[in-house]
């Protein structure tokens, strides 16, 4: 701040009641001035003598006009939100507690699973019911329909900027719940869907490359007729569409085997063997085990009578997924595509289509204890038990333009090339150390180190929970219901079973057919005989 320096260093060149004089003059000026602007706030004005000359210098300046209202409407408050919507013109959706109709929907079924491989899994049952809620007094519904579909987005597509390129939509089952104009009154209607999903379907996924997921849609369009009359005009009928959408978590599970899978892998040059007993079949929420035990650890040298062996010093356990895909080509790029289709190939599998691949880590540790080594005997041993999986406490740290993706995604197998794969790495390091015989505590090392690599190839599936296959589902049991007929009492003879009143015998109705039927017999015989 030079200037306040030179100001409190400079002399005053004007009395005490000179300086006065001034500051009153000068603060009539500034009133005068803020008058003419509206001001919105008040400036207090000291005038006192004992002020410096620096306040002349630091007076506060007159802001233009443009710019004092720039500011005031920087800083006015807008509430968009509160605002009706239809004060716009613009028509708008219904929503969920505004309009003459609301849909709502209510599943009855168990949560969608498809158990077994695509190969034999028999489908999955859902059903359930739509709402409609009718808020007015009647409303006239020329349609009410409802659909199940499977929508297929490709995150990396054939051509980048190409809606159909990037979205494929197939319907897998479709109802008409009102085929006809129906005026329905207030109050809540029920229309009730159901559907048997195909077990080759694949399940629900989402990953970097490609997403798969099940939606139910449905729609109610609505009449509105402004004429009271009966000879209104129908071109001043209007419509009004009610959508409703919801997603549906489709999963597949697969069975667990008996056993634990037992997988041995050898090392050469050195003579370390790998043992391994894991579950082929995991599953992502859960704790999977594996057990390893590593052999063929210690050598003899006689010559020298020192023992070489191998010490464990790290290990490190990765879950990788695999997801390989094939992105198809819309009609419009398929037909600029310079590469023609094989010969003998059916109409899908013509389409040109860019393979895309990509490798993502569910889960990895590294652990630096917590095994047992014994290097008493002839061959030296270590074993030890760990646990994997996913990263629970891994968050959404991949993301793509249509928003983040999901932790993980379950073994799946298309028919379109799709195919989601899981695998478990293990990463040994060991040590080489060379100690006198039966002192393996006095071991040193020299230098030598190896990086031991297994891979082994695991599924990855949804937990069944309690249900079962539909097809497999027993029938309901009640308390009531014996196990088997009710018994009868043999009757007497000359009695009836059960007591019949005011009906005809069968002896007498025979009887009376037969009478009937003789005249017409009788007439045919006539007339043969003429």
């Amino acid at each position: 701040m030079p200037h306040r320096v030179a100001n409190f260093l400079r002399t005053s060149s004007g009395t005490i009641p000179h300086i006065k004089k001034k500051k009153s003059t000068t603060a009539a000026n500034e009133l005068s001035r803020n008058s003419s602007l509206a001001p919105t706030r008040n400036n207090s004005l000291t005038t006192s003598p004992d002020d410096s000359d620096s306040d002349d210098h630091h007076s506060p300046r007159i802001m233009p006009d443009h710019l004092a209202e720039a500011i005031r409407r920087h800083h006015r408050l807008s509430f968009p939100f509160a605002r009706s919507s239809g004060s716009s013109g613009a028509s708008s959706s219904q929503g969920a507690g505004s309009g003459p109709v609301g849909l709502d929907w209510s599943v009855e079924s168990p949560p969608i699973v498809f158990h077994g491989s695509a190969e034999d899994s028999t489908g999955a049952l859902i059903s359930g019911q739509m709402f409609m809620d009718v808020r007015a007094e009647s409303v006239d519904v020329e349609r009410f329909a409802a659909c199940l579909e499977i929508r297929v987005v490709h995150r990396r597509p054939f051509q980048n900027h190409c809606v159909d390129c990037q979205r494929q939509t197939t319907e897998l089952k479709a109802w008409r719940l009102l085929g006809h104009t129906t005026t329905m009154k207030r109050g809540r209607h029920l229309f009730p869907f159901s559907a048997l999903l195909d077990g080759k379907l694949p399940a629900s996924i989402d990953t970097p490359v490609i997403s798969i997921s099940y939606h139910f849609r449905a729609e109610a369009v609505l009449v509105h007729s402004p004429g009271s009359g009966p000879g209104s005009a129908s071109p001043s009928a209007s419509v009004t569409r009610v959508c409703f959408e919801r997603p549906l978590d489709v999963k597949r599970s697969l069975p667990e085997p008996l056993y634990p899978h037992h997988s041995v892998r050898v090392f050469p040059p050195t003579n370390i063997k790998a043992s391994a007993h894991y579950s082929a079949v995991i599953h992502p929420t859960g704790t999977n085990q594996l057990t390893l035990k590593l052999d063929g650890l210690l050598s003899r040298n006689e010559k020298a009578r020192t023992v070489d062996l191998w010490r464990l010093k790290k290990l490190t356990w990765r879950l990788e997924e695999t997801v390989k895909t094939r992105a198809p080509a819309c009609d419009k790029h398929a037909a600029a595509g310079t590469t023609p289709p094989p010969s003998g190939s059916e109409d899908e599998a013509a389409k040109k289509t860019v393979a895309r691949t990509e490798t993502r880590i569910l889960g990895e540790k590294q652990l630096h204890d917590g095994w047992k080594s014994d290097f008493g005997g002839t061959d030296g041993v270590v074993e030890m038990e760990f646990d994997f999986g996913v990263n629970q406490h891994q968050h959404h740290h991949q993301s793509s333009k249509s928003g983040p993706v999901s932790r993980y995604a379950c073994d799946t197998k298309t028919p379109d090339g799709t195919e989601v794969t899981h695998s478990l790495l293990i990463e040994l390091i060991v040590s080489k150390e060379y100690a006198p015989e039966g002192k393996t505590f006095l071991a040193t090392q020299t230098g030598t180190g190896r990086i031991l690599r297994m891979h082994f190839a695991v599924v990855m599936t949804e937990f069944p929970g309690l249900g079962v296959s539909w097809d497999n589902e027993a029938p309901p049991v009640y308390q009531d219901v014996p196990p088997s007929p009710p018994g009868y009492s043999p009757c007497r003879d000359g009695e009836s079973p059960v007591e019949y009143e005011e009906l005809e015998a069968l002896d007498a109705r025979r009887s009376s057919f037969d009478h009937r039927r003789q005249p017409s017999a009788g007439n045919s015989s006539d007339g043969a005989e003429d």
